[in-house]
């Protein structure tokens, strides 16, 4: 995932909000949530963010036509090898 490219967000109480609880959740050990929304609500954008000021890298797995258990063990080997990697990645991301 391209984390340089650039974001443009409007935020809005509801939106700090969010992102406050999305960080606070991810500096904790273990720490998971499951975001639920209508698309375009702004789910992996304030994920995305969150990830940004913990200093954190984001993992997504893209689903597309044909994707398939070896295809997610796969994704799954390389979150667990960034993951040994001095605790580096702490979002996993589904993208469908």
């Amino acid at each position: 995932m391209n984390t340089t490219s650039i974001m443009r967000l409007v935020f809005f109480k509801d939106a700090i909000e969010h992102v406050s609880r999305i960080s606070r959740i991810l500096r904790q050990p273990r720490g998971n949530a499951m975001l639920v929304g209508v698309g375009g609500s702004g789910k992996q954008s304030l994920t995305r963010f969150a990830c940004f000021i913990g200093e954190l890298k984001c993992f997504q797995i893209e689903l597309k036509k044909g994707y398939g258990m070896n295809d997610f063990r796969e994704d799954l080997k390389k979150l667990y090898k960034i993951s040994g990697e001095n605790d580096a990645c702490r979002d996993l991301s589904l993208k469908y």
